[in-house]
């Protein structure tokens, strides 16, 4: 009988916990939510992972763990990042634009224009106040796995900036087995940082499976303190080179041999059916006559683009396989119902190659044995190429380093029990990277510091909290910008126009009415000359505000795209 009793008391305090979290996370009560148990946050990161890939958003790819997730909890449709990597994890962290963060500009391609400027460090700068400070002053346990890339020495290491305990990659990429070689042959050697400290990986290292197992280990060793958590478990894949272990690549062979066309038809049709994409919007492909279709490639080379496909995949399943591992630990701990789940992509699919990179041409051909039969495998160093990121992006046109919605639009998974009303279904609400840290600090209960923090001057929060739209109210209307490698962007409620030079671009404004035209397909900058105006002003705005460095862009990396002997050229 005293059993029974435990039990229902047991089950009833849960309840009540469950209760008076999700009343506090949906503003349903006026008192105070400090006495509420607060809430985990884990913030999960896919690195370079296209909008169509998941299972959830209409992809092939085999993602279980993820594809429960999104039946659990909610789907974001229209969640803005930048358009690559260290940009958008700066906004992530500090609430505001990476022209404040430090992050202008990514460290490796600074210009000399650039260099030595407010807000083009490289790195995350002291001008903000980092999420994970925040929340380790809230009390907060806080944790960090993965890729970093935001500062390369120990002064700039996680350590540094708020995280009680971390194990990080400083570079943008690097072989995702125990080999500790980087992406770009200026630079060679992966540099891992454990706790502030540089470290090796161990033998029979797997970039995925380690980072989750370090994570589940920082937080089950913390476990007595019953402290809630920040956790970022930033994956490296699948970011190239692409690599994964034969058993994944396995799994998908000959999946890819239709090639890209049969492939993106196939995605959209599903993604129409999921509501992901609006019945009749046809993909918008800017690139179609300027590489090669498959059809004009040579057998080996349908051979190779196929199997660069077949790893890529691989390695998103093996990715989800690990993100199931650490819900399933999350579970099992009794945690999961009170952790706030965050799945993303930092930006767009990737189709530049890094080849492109200084001094990768030769370094890659003597390093690294790129056979049809290594592909994938250790030692081996590739990308999926520019007509696969293409697919990637599907339905939305170009991918990772440009303005356009390929580049910035990404898939974003939210799970909590405040959410269960609206289980599985789809919220195509603009949202903005930049949001994610004010909904957290409101979910905790904790307050920014507004422009004083640890005795120093920072910069305030530029977006938003996500809670009104995740709850059906009607998210406020205002002007976001982008601006990247010289390409620029601002959206305003419906309307977007974007900047982009040849041959991707025509050095001019170009406009689009989202609501009509998710894809950008159709520029109505004659048509709108009024709208065209009234944006035009914003961005100027947006530069005076953020001190936006605008000026000639001299790197070739994301400049020439190209497909064996094919380059794409403007007017193709």
């Amino acid at each position: 009988m005293a059993t029974t009793n435990n039990k229902k008391k047991k089950d009833s305090t849960m309840n009540l916990r469950h209760l008076s979290v999700a009343l506090c996370i949906t503003g349903l009560v006026s008192l105070s939510c400090q006495a509420a148990e607060k809430p985990n946050f884990l913030i999960i990161i896919a690195d370079d992972m296209g909008y169509s890939d998941l299972g959830s958003f209409g992809g092939e790819i085999e993602t279980p763990n993820l594809d429960a997730l999104a039946s659990e909890g909610v789907r974001l449709t229209n969640f803005q990042a930048a358009p690559t990597c260290s940009p958008t994890r700066s906004m992530l962290l500090s609430g505001t634009d990476s022209h404040q963060a430090g992050l202008g500009n990514m460290g490796e391609l600074l210009q000399e224009n650039q260099k030595g400027k407010p807000g083009y460090e490289g790195y995350l700068n002291q001008r903000v106040a980092n999420l994970a400070e925040v929340m380790q002053d809230a009390g907060y346990n806080t944790y960090t796995t993965g890729k970093w890339h935001l500062g390369r020495t120990e002064e700039l290491s996680p350590k540094a900036r708020g995280f009680d305990r971390s194990f990080i990659l400083v570079q943008g990429g690097a072989s995702h087995f125990d080999d500790q070689k980087a992406i770009i042959s200026v630079d060679p050697k992966a540099i891992y940082r454990e706790d502030g400290k540089q470290v090796e990986v161990p033998k029979g290292f797997f970039s995925s499976e380690f980072y989750t197992d370090r994570l589940i280990d920082y937080i089950e060793s913390d476990k007595a303190e019953k402290k809630p958590f920040l956790a970022v478990l930033s994956y490296t894949a699948p970011h190239w080179p692409l690599h994964a272990p034969d058993q994944w690549i396995d799994k998908y062979q000959g999946r890819y041999a239709e090639g890209y066309e049969a492939l993106r038809q196939q995605r959209l049709k599903r993604m129409q059916e999921l509501g992901i994409v609006p019945k009749g919007v046809s993909a918008n492909t800017p690139m179609e006559g300027g590489l090669p279709t498959w059809e004009q490639l040579t057998e080996e080379q349908r051979q190779r683009e196929a199997r660069s496909m077949e790893v890529y995949a691989a390695m998103v399943d093996n990715m989800d396989h690990h993100i199931g591992r650490m819900l399933d630990y999350l579970r099992q701990s009794g945690e999961l119902d009170n952790t706030f789940v965050l799945f993303m992509s930092d930006n767009g699919a990737d189709g530049n190659s890094p080849i492109d990179l200084p001094g990768n041409r030769e370094w890659m051909a003597k390093e690294f044995d790129n056979s049809l039969e290594n592909m994938g495998r250790k030692g081996s160093y590739i990308d999926y190429g520019a007509q696969w990121a293409q697919v990637g992006a599907t339905p939305f046109p170009f991918f990772k380093g440009f303005t356009s919605q390929g580049g910035t639009t990404v898939p974003v998974i939210l799970s909590h029990s405040s959410l269960k009303a609206q289980a599985g279904q789809l919220n195509g609400q603009f949202f903005h990277v930049m949001d994610v840290m004010p909904t957290i600090l409101e979910l905790a209960g904790v307050e920014h510091p507004g422009t004083q923090f640890r005795g120093r001057e920072v910069q305030p929060m530029q977006g938003v909290s996500m809670l009104p739209g995740l709850h059906g109210q009607a998210m406020p209307e205002r002007a976001v910008g982008w601006e990247l490698f010289g390409r620029r962007a601002l959206r305003k409620g419906d309307w977007k126009m974007t900047w982009m030079t040849a041959p991707y671009g025509s050095a001019q404004w170009q406009l689009y009415n989202l609501a009509k035209d998710p894809v950008e397909a159709h520029d109505l900058a004659k048509q709108e000359p009024a709208k065209l105006a009234e944006l035009t002003q914003e961005w100027d705005a947006y530069v005076q505000r953020n001190n936006v460095l605008l000026g000639p862009v001299k790197i070739k990396y994301g400049f020439e795209t190209c497909l064996y002997d094919h380059c794409f050229q403007q007017g193709q």
